[in-house]
């Protein structure tokens, strides 16, 4: 039989923190699940680390890639899951141990629900719990404050469609899923609980986005969803200033840089 669960873990170098995400994998409470373990191209000794861990534990599986960035990984893993649902889990954070155990059931009695997500729990430089709170369009317009650390109904991705890898930096595409979410029938709740660790650091990927990076990504999305971010802020006219300025500058660089390529 197939697992309920795949928990999909891509690796590039993090062949010092990987142990401790699968460990809190084969710590959950629920036990119905598989991990797919996707080797990105990863210069270490992921792979060593890896195997190890597949002839500890038969629900562990391990594939390798070429490099193609964390998008491709999570989409490789996709491809290769068995399970109804989907929780992508990076290879230096971990995953709270009742989180798939109490989300299941509520995903099993809704079926319109896309993805269940919860609070945040920091460690590392930084300790802190993250609350997340309930679902709010114009917050995510905003920002990405739901972490790819959900758990996804598989079929989201199978009519949806999965992380977009064509944005102009790799890192912030399970916004974008988030996006696409919220403009088809699924719905999102929050867990009002800690499901996850956050692995705090100072060379983290979204940490090492310069200013141009984080301009050229969100100048891709407005452009890719441009009624979501209108309507979204068309609905909540007391948006402040700052958001409105940033967005017309980033529209207008975008636009330009587009008709430039023409």
């Amino acid at each position: 039989m197939n697992p309920t669960l795949s928990i999909i873990i891509p690796c590039y170098n993090s062949a010092k923190t990987a142990e401790e995400t699968f460990q809190s994998v084969i710590n959950q409470d629920f036990t119905d699940w598989e991990a797919i373990i996707v080797n990105d191209g990863s210069p270490d000794n992921i792979e060593e680390i890896a195997l190890k861990w597949v002839n500890k534990d038969h629900r562990f599986n391990y594939f390798k890639k070429e490099n193609g960035g964390l998008g491709t990984a999570r989409n490789f893993g996709i491809n290769h899951a068995k399970g109804k649902y989907i929780l992508p889990l990076d290879s230096d954070n971990k995953v709270e141990s009742t989180f798939a155990k109490k989300a299941l059931p509520i995903l099993e009695k809704n079926p319109t629900i896309g993805v269940l997500y919860g609070d945040a729990i920091y460690f590392g430089d930084k300790d802190e719990h993250k609350v997340v709170g309930d679902f709010d369009s114009l917050k995510l317009a905003k920002t990405n404050y739901i972490d790819a650390c959900a758990i996804i109904r598989k079929e989201v991705y199978d009519k949806i469609g999965l992380y977009d890898v064509n944005m102009p930096y790799q890192g912030i595409e399970d916004w974008e899923l988030w996006i696409k979410i919220t403009k088809s029938n699924y719905t999102f709740y929050y867990l009002n609980q800690p499901t996850y660790y956050y692995r705090i650091t100072g060379n983290s990927m979204i940490r090492s986005f310069n200013p141009k990076m984080t301009e050229s990504n969100i100048g891709y999305l407005y452009v890719k969803h441009f009624w979501f971010f209108i309507s979204t802020f068309w609905k909540n006219r007391k948006i402040e200033k700052k958001w409105k300025t940033l967005i017309i500058r980033t529209l207008k660089r975008t636009i330009k840089r587009l008709l430039f390529l023409i």
